[in-house]
């Protein structure tokens, strides 16, 4: 599970009962801020640091926008009840718009890559990788692991789908450090394509907000049900018996021709 830092539960109420756990983090303008997050991550055995680099500044939410959205009266960001300098404050449109200008870092660099590698004791990789020239820098900069992502779509407008890019990425790496995809997983044949295209695994956002809604945690435990039969499936219809056996020979791209 990779645990948004601005979850409404905290990272050591998460750590109590999760078991592989990864942070995700910004960069704040405070770097204090930033610091305390790795550390308490690291303190309650979280295995990585999954930095986002697609948000120095937030897309233009429309809808947020209309709808003045902002955490009701009941619900907090756990992670920052004891921090006042990083708490939400309020706001006349986008709560969210308005905290990440107060706090996230807009000169967002590698060089700030550099510096979170050099705070945590845990591997960090970047999330929000879409093209072979970033996918080279982020490897140039030291990180354990990129995550192919478009943060849903949300950030900027008519950029193209993560499964477009993800082969471009693996490319570029050239099997220096793994390779993960973000977005756009629905079935098992998603997970299938990403696979043979070079991801080293995948995650699910919305199916598991989706599954939460529809049934708690026995819908998301359904949810993952259904999405591993559908891989099982998948793969034995394509005449794979193990995750290994599956290759770019298994699929093929919009407008390529049939060898």
């Amino acid at each position: 599970m990779v645990l948004s830092s601005w979850s409404t539960t905290s990272i050591e109420d998460v750590a109590a009962i999760a078991g592989l756990k990864w942070l995700q983090l910004y960069v704040y303008k405070d770097r204090a801020v930033t610091r305390r997050l790795i550390e308490r991550a690291q303190d309650a055995g979280f295995a990585a640091i999954a930095l986002t680099v697609d948000t120095p500044y937030l897309g233009r939410r429309v809808a947020d926008i209309r709808n003045r959205f902002r955490l009701p009266p009941h619900l907090t960001m756990a992670n920052f009840r004891d921090d006042a300098k990083a708490r939400v404050t309020a706001a006349d449109d986008s709560g969210l718009a308005s905290y990440v200008a107060s706090q996230i870092d807009p000169s967002l660099s590698w060089a700030h890559v550099a510096w979170v590698r050099s705070v945590a004791r845990v591997p960090v990789l970047v999330k929000g990788i879409l093209t072979a020239e970033d996918a080279r820098l982020a490897v140039a900069a030291g990180v354990d692991g990129i995550i192919v992502s478009n943060h849903g779509g949300r950030q900027l407008d008519t950029v193209p789908a993560t499964i477009d890019v993800l082969e471009e990425v693996v490319t570029a790496v050239e099997g220096r450090v793994p390779v993960f995809l973000d977005g756009g997983v629905r079935r098992g044949t998603d997970v299938f394509k990403a696979l043979a295209l070079g991801a080293s695994a995948v995650f699910l956002g919305r199916p598991v907000l989706w599954a939460l809604a529809y049934d708690g945690e026995r819908g998301v435990s359904q949810m993952l049900a259904t999405i591993n039969e559908e891989l099982r499936l998948a793969m034995a219809l394509a005449g794979c018996a193990s995750l290994k056996d599956i290759t770019r020979e298994h699929v093929r791209l919009p407008g390529q021709p049939r060898l």
